[in-house]
């Protein structure tokens, strides 16, 4: 059957001639010509030849015309069509990612965005592609992150350790100086990691085979940022009494100095309590089992792994440990230097 289409107003007339000669897509001047002719009477099989179209596609641009007038002409905007998120989506994706998969009754350990597309089309009847999940989990202040490992096991003494080391912060003086104490291993073979590099090129860090070690014992005032080191060939007890021996004679007319240590089982072996025993002004806290982050000198720790020992080149320990000095001696303050930008 062809098509009726009575005889178009002259201002009709005049749009669809206008969009024919003006507009830049060719489908809607297509579109809108054909409409033209079919107005003049011509057969949709002529239209058709004409304009390069199947019969169907014709008998298709007519219906929309005579369905949406003008506007049915005009070509859709490009790519997909915009996905407005609602509240009940943003809380349903909020309280899954809140549980494990394994609830819902999946195998896998770990949220995917096309998992999360099922539940939320499965829960609230929302169809919504998993694209629109990873672009949206973002905005809602989800990131896709490494997990930090953690031991079930807790420290029956956690909240009186963390008071105790708490209480001692609060009364740090040059009378009653507090420090972090921990130890560091130092190897000739270098610790490897990140760096700028051409893309489809790779830095090669010569490794000397036969691994090298030295030891650090380290104290970080709490309250200047000064750093005390010693070092040794071995991490033993003998390493830890050092660095006691050290911060006695630095810190001579200190009543007492309080050290916050970790569970290490130098900190605690017979040849350290024998020497805490005839230096009673020494303290010892003890940190909550694993939780290293409460001892700050880790922080500095990582600084001179990150500036000093990781893809470093140096060919022989002596070498490597004078720059660890060179280090340590321009950190401090820590952290109030830049340790990044430090020159030799």
């Amino acid at each position: 059957m062809e098509p009726s289409i009575p005889s178009l107003p002259r201002a009709a007339r005049r749009r669809l001639m206008r969009v024919v000669h003006k507009t830049r897509d060719k489908d809607h001047a297509r579109r809108a010509l054909a409409i033209l002719q079919l107005a003049e009477g011509l057969p949709v099989s002529e239209v058709a030849r004409r304009l390069c179209a199947a019969r169907s596609t014709v008998y298709r641009w007519w219906g929309r015309f005579e369905c949406e007038g003008e506007r049915g002409l005009e070509s859709p905007p490009p790519g997909r069509a915009p996905w407005t998120l609602t509240p009940a989506v943003a809380e349903r994706l909020g309280e899954l990612l809140r549980e494990r998969p394994r609830v819902f009754g999946y195998l896998r350990s770990r949220w995917t965005s096309q998992m999360l597309a099922r539940e939320i089309t499965v829960q609230l009847g929302v169809l919504i592609h998993s694209s629109t999940v990873r672009r949206w989990l973002p905005r809602l202040g989800f990131r896709w992150r490494r997990a930090r490992p953690t031991l079930c096991k807790r420290d029956p003494a956690k909240a009186e350790k963390l008071t105790a080391i708490a209480q001692a912060l609060a009364r740090a003086s040059g009378r009653e100086p507090v420090f972090y104490v921990d130890e560091a291993d130092v190897d000739l073979n270098p610790r490897i990691g990140a760096a700028w590099m051409r893309r489809g090129q790779q830095t090669a860090i010569a490794t000397p085979g036969t691994n090298q070690k030295r030891y650090l014992a380290g104290a970080l005032d709490a309250r200047t940022g000064a750093v005390l080191w010693t070092e040794a060939l071995s991490k033993g007890s003998e390493l830890f009494v050092s660095l006691l021996r050290e911060l006695r004679g630095t810190y001579r007319s200190a009543r007492r100095i309080v050290l916050i240590v970790d569970n290490y089982i130098i900190h605690r072996s017979q040849a350290t309590r024998r020497w805490l025993a005839q230096n009673p002004k020494f303290e010892l806290l003890f940190q909550p089992v694993y939780h290293p982050w409460v001892n700050r000198i880790e922080r500095l720790w990582k600084q001179l792994h990150e500036n000093i020992t990781r893809n470093h080149c140096y060919p022989k320990l002596d070498s490597l440990m004078q720059a660890v000095r060179t280090f340590l001696h321009v950190v401090q303050p820590f952290p109030g230097s830049a340790p990044a930008l430090a020159k030799v």
